[in-house]
Parts: C-alpha cells; structure tokens; sequence
C-alpha cells in the first residue's frame, strides 16, 4: 500500500493503492493515472468506468483459457475453422499470444499455462493446466497433437518448462519444437518485435 497523504482525497488514495498493486505500474504511475483521470470530463471517465465494468462480462475459453466475451462459447482462436488445430502453441501469457498472433506467421491453436513457477517445479496449478492440455488433446485429436511448440521465454526457466512438457506429453504429439532462437537469450516473448518473433515461429525445432 502506497504511504497515504493527507492532501489526497480517500477516493483518489483508494485508486492508487489498488492500482498500485498492478503489474509493472507501482506507486508512482499509480498516482499519475489517477491525478489524468480525475482531470478528465464527466463523458470522457464514463467511457473509461464502462470499459473497465466491461470486463465483467468477460470469462475464459474452455479450450485454451484466453478470455472471451461470456456469451460465446470460444475465444475467437479456437472457433477460427480456418486454424490448424492439431499444431497448439503453448504460451505464458495474454500477451505473449497476441505477440505470437501480430506476426501472422502462426495458424496454429493456443493453450496458456499461466505464469512460469520461479524454480520450474511442476506445482499442482501447472499440473492441473497440462492435464486439461492432455485431456484436449485426447478427445479433440484422438490421443495425438502434430505439433506441440513450447513459446515460452528463452531463458533458463523457459528451458526447464520446455523439459517437463517433453517428458509430461511424451507420446502425445508428433513433435515439441521450440521457437527460435532470433530472440535474445533470455528475452521476453511480448517484448519481441513482431520480424524477430515471426522469424523465431518459422525457425522452430
């Protein structure tokens, strides 16, 4: 929590300290949003109070977790009838697909599996997310994925990942590539330019 001031207003104090607490924004861009905001019109923080509130109409896709508005049944990924179902990317993040997805050098499906445990031990919420990627693959592809590409960070916790889905999934793809390696070792896949990453997604192996 931010160290409160007595010249800001609680309900201002109260957006900071949330906001705060947010990926890469802290203390300081927190009080800077809110300051921009509460400058704003009464029209203008309508249309950012309603499209905060709309992403309560949000949920996730069943098939591979990113969100989708809650009255489809799949993210627009998964109802594509034009993708390659059989060749599923495996990603950490929202982001790290969207990336993927600028290169337009990907026609495969996604499965997210969520943010990478700091010491690559298989923990029970990336155990449950592997089962559900095993159970989609038995009865979606009949037991076997063509391809399965492990798009994680070129790192040493993305190596140990890449690991436990070749020995986790073992027997059922007929092959687990791995991007590239046009991005830097240790680089980020959201932080990759959209050449270098859609070069990285055709030199896999």
């Amino acid at each position: 929590m931010a160290n409160p001031s007595p010249m800001v207003p609680e309900r201002l104090q109260k957006f900071i300290d949330r906001f705060a607490r947010f990926p890469a924004v802290g203390p300081r861009l927190a009080t800077r949003l809110a300051f921009y905001l509460a400058h704003l019109d009464a029209p203008a923080l309508a249309e950012v109070v309603d499209a905060v509130s709309g992403l309560a109409t949000l949920d996730r896709c069943p098939r591979c977790s990113f969100p989708k508005a809650r009255t489809a049944d799949r993210c627009a990924v998964c109802t594509d009838a034009a993708r390659d179902r059989g060749t599923i990317a495996l990603v950490e993040r929202e982001t790290d697909l969207i990336s993927i997805e600028r290169t337009r050098q990907f026609r495969g499906t996604y499965f997210l599996v969520g943010e990478l445990p700091e010491r690559g031990t298989l923990t029970p919420e990336l155990r449950a997310r592997l089962d559900g990627l095993k159970k989609l693959i038995d009865t979606e592809l009949g037991g076997r994925a063509t391809e399965l590409v492990v798009a994680v960070g070129l790192n040493a916790l993305g190596d140990l990942f890449a690991s436990v889905v070749a020995q986790e999934l073992k027997g059922r793809a007929e092959k687990i590539t791995r991007i590239g390696r046009g991005i830097p070792t240790g680089g980020e896949i959201e932080f990759a330019d959209e050449e270098t990453l859609g070069s990285a997604l055709k030199r896999r192996s």
